[in-house]
């Protein structure tokens, strides 16, 4: 066993010497009361191997290491209305942002991911700042990597496109979708009004492909999953104004429905290779509550 401060906080870490479930080993070898080791589960203070691990019953295998918080947890402290952390090691810190945020400033004073995380890192004694990768629109929630280095980020940034495997939205858009799944694709470009438009044809633009896949319909309104096989700005947005199927709440491309008062696309599943060690990440979060009741039969 050795002890480390990692993550905002102070961690004892173990090496498994027998295959067993979490809870199991832990009262084993932490020596603490199974309350205690329950709330330390509950609250998000046991790593498996990096990854945060909150399940009592997770089988350990020989050979996997064990991180056990000793301090009380940073990110329980961390209270935002805005972001919530997913996942945090020393390279990077994956977030699920809520809508009215942006992921970066702009201006003086606005509400932004990365002076929120900034301020969690200057809280919890960390040596580092937020650095962006990627952006979700102000009004757009769901997941999102920042790199905690300039070197994490580089290796993020000039990668992008062979580190991230998987990135999926959902939306509810107008109307009723005919189509059970498919691909748009075609050429994006912006106006001079920072209007991004398509262009069936090369029209000097960046090309964007959009796969789609529908979950849930009514007569008013479809659920559907977008599946990026490029990631150009507000993509999916005037992929879906295309079809003639805009996302519901779009005040830019969109056709006035608005039944949930806010724009409704979630960044909901988030797949990258771990810019340092390679191993795969993979991060999802439940299609919002809102989204769902407007399909109960």
């Amino acid at each position: 066993m050795n002890t480390e401060y990692l993550q905002g906080g102070e961690y004892e870490y173990y090496t498994v010497e027998n295959s067993m479930p979490l809870l199991e080993w832990l009262l084993e070898h932490v020596g603490q009361s199974r309350t205690k080791i329950k709330a330390t589960l509950q609250g998000r203070g046991i790593k498996v191997n990096g990854k945060t691990v909150s399940q009592f019953d997770f089988p350990l295998l020989p050979g996997m290491k064990v991180a056990v918080s000793k301090t009380k947890r940073n990110q329980q402290q961390f209270k935002s209305r805005y972001v919530k952390i997913v996942y945090e090691d020393r390279w990077i810190i994956v977030v699920e942002k809520n809508i009215g945020i942006l992921s970066m400033a702009a201006g003086h004073s606005s509400l932004n991911v990365k002076s929120v995380l900034d301020d969690y890192f200057k809280k919890s004694r960390q040596k580092c700042t937020a650095h962006v990768v990627h952006r979700l629109d102000r009004d757009t929630s769901g997941l999102m990597v920042y790199a905690k280095d300039i070197e994490t980020e580089q290796i993020l940034e000039h990668n992008w496109h062979q580190i991230v495997y998987d990135r999926r939205y959902v939306a509810v858009v107008s109307g009723e979708m005919m189509e059970d799944e498919g691909t748009i694709q075609n050429w994006l470009k912006d106006n001079k009004a920072y209007i991004t438009y398509s262009s069936p044809v090369d029209n000097g633009g960046k090309l964007a492909i959009t796969h789609f896949h529908v979950i849930d319909r009514t007569t008013e309104h479809t659920l559907v999953e977008f599946k990026l096989e490029t990631g150009r700005k507000n993509q999916i947005r005037v992929h879906s104004a295309d079809m003639g199927h805009p996302v519901c709440g779009d005040v830019k491309y969109g056709n006035g429905d608005d039944p949930l008062h806010r724009l409704c696309l979630h960044a909901w599943l988030l797949c990258f290779h771990h810019p340092i060690t390679g191993e795969p990440m993979e991060f999802e979060t439940p299609i919002p509550t809102v989204f769902r009741q407007l399909f109960k039969k």
